[in-house]
C-alpha cells in the first residue's frame, strides 16, 4: 500500500476507459499523469496533469514514469491494421513497461481483453487459466495476446493483466455504445439470441484498475488473493450474465430496426470473476441500468 498520494501514469487518458480511470484515481486522491496525443484533451480533474505525446516514445516514457508508483495502459488501436495494432498495442506498451521498470515503478496495470480466450460453442465457463485463442484467430486477438506475452516478459514489475469483455458506457469512442450500434443501423443484425454476451460497465472496470494501481489491493503469493509480486497476473472482470438478446435486442429496438435471430451453435458459458472478487472488487452497475443508459444514448437527439 502506498502511504502518500500515489502517482499514477495513465495512457489513453482521453479515451472511454482512460477518462473513467482518471476520474476514479482522482476520487482516490491520486496524482495522475495523463498521457494523450492531443493537447487539451486530458480530463480536467483535480490532481490530473496532461502530458502530450506518444507513450511509446522513449523520452516521454522515461519522463512520465520517473517517480511514479504505477502505470495504467489503456491504449490499443482496435480496428486498425494488424501492423498498427502490433506496433502500438504490443511493442509500444512493452516499451513503456520497460521504461517503468527502469524508473522503479512498482506496478503496471494493463487493460487486456477477455477476447483472448477461446469462447467457441461447447466451451464452458471461463476462468483466468482458460484456453487462449491460437495465433491466426484475428488481428485483435493475436495482438492482444502478443501484448500480454510481451508484458509478462518484462521482469522487475508487478504486472496485472485486466481482461474485460464488452465495455459499456457513454462516449463517442465506445465500441459497444457507438460503433457496434452504427453497424446494426447499417444492417449487421444477425446473432443467436442465446449466445452469451459478457459485459462490464466502464465505471466498474475503472474502479478495479484504480484500486490495483493505487495499491489498495495488496500483492500475494496466491493470485486468488492479490497480484503476484514480480509476476504477470491475469484477472477477469464482468457484470451480471447477459445474452445477445439483451444487447442486440436493446440496440435494435432503440434504432427502430428488427434483429435477425439465428440458431447456430454458440458459446453459452460465463466469465468467472471469483479472482477479482477475491481482491475486493464487485460490479455496482446492473444490466438494467447499463442497457437503459445504452438506450438513452441511442435516442434521436433534438
Amino acid at each position: 500500500m502506498v502511504d502518500s498520494a500515489p502517482v499514477v501514469v495513465v495512457t489513453g487518458a482521453n479515451g472511454l476507459v482512460g477518462t473513467a480511470v482518471c476520474r476514479a484515481l482522482a476520487q482516490r486522491s491520486a496524482q495522475v499523469r495523463a498521457v494523450v496525443r492531443r493537447a487539451g484533451s486530458a480530463p480536467a480533474l483535480d490532481g490530473v496533469t496532461e502530458h502530450v505525446g506518444d507513450f511509446a516514445d522513449d523520452a516521454l516514457a522515461r519522463a512520465v514514469t520517473r517517480g511514479a508508483d504505477a502505470v495504467i495502459t489503456t491504449v490499443h488501436p482496435m480496428g486498425s491494421s494488424r501492423e498498427v495494432q502490433a506496433r502500438v498495442g504490443a511493442e509500444g506498451t512493452a516499451q513503456l513497461a520497460r521504461a517503468a521498470r527502469d524508473a522503479g515503478v512498482a506496478r503496471l496495470v494493463h487493460v487486456s481483453t477477455a477476447a483472448v480466450y477461446d469462447r467457441s460453442a461447447g466451451v464452458g465457463d471461463i476462468a483466468e487459466d482458460g484456453a487462449l485463442l491460437p495465433e491466426g484467430s484475428g488481428a485483435y486477438a493475436d495482438t492482444k495476446n502478443a501484448a500480454d506475452a510481451a508484458l509478462a516478459g518484462v521482469g522487475g514489475l508487478t504486472t496485472v493483466l485486466v481482461r474485460p469483455p464488452a465495455i459499456l458506457g457513454p462516449g463517442d469512442t465506445s465500441v459497444w455504445n457507438s460503433l457496434r450500434p452504427r453497424a446494426v443501423r447499417d444492417g449487421d443484425r444477425r446473432a443467436n439470441p442465446a449466445k452469451t454476451w459478457p459485459w462490464v460497465h466502464v465505471d466498474d472496470l475503472a474502479a478495479l484498475l484504480a484500486d490495483v494501481a493505487a495499491g489498495a489491493v495488496a500483492t500475494a503469493d496466491d493470485p486468488e488473493r492479490g497480484p503476484v509480486a514480480g509476476g504477470a497476473t491475469p484477472v477477469l472482470v464482468a457484470g451480471e450474465p447477459a445474452t445477445w438478446r439483451d444487447y442486440l435486442g436493446t440496440v435494435a429496438d432503440a434504432l427502430g430496426v428488427a434483429p435477425e435471430w439465428t440458431d447456430e451453435p454458440v458459446w453459452t458459458g460465463q466469465l468467472l470473476t471469483g479472482r477479482a472478487r477475491g481482491w475486493g472488487w464487485a460490479p455496482r452497475v446492473g444490466l438494467d441500468r447499463a442497457l437503459d443508459e445504452l438506450r438513452r444514448g441511442l435516442a434521436p437527439r433534438p
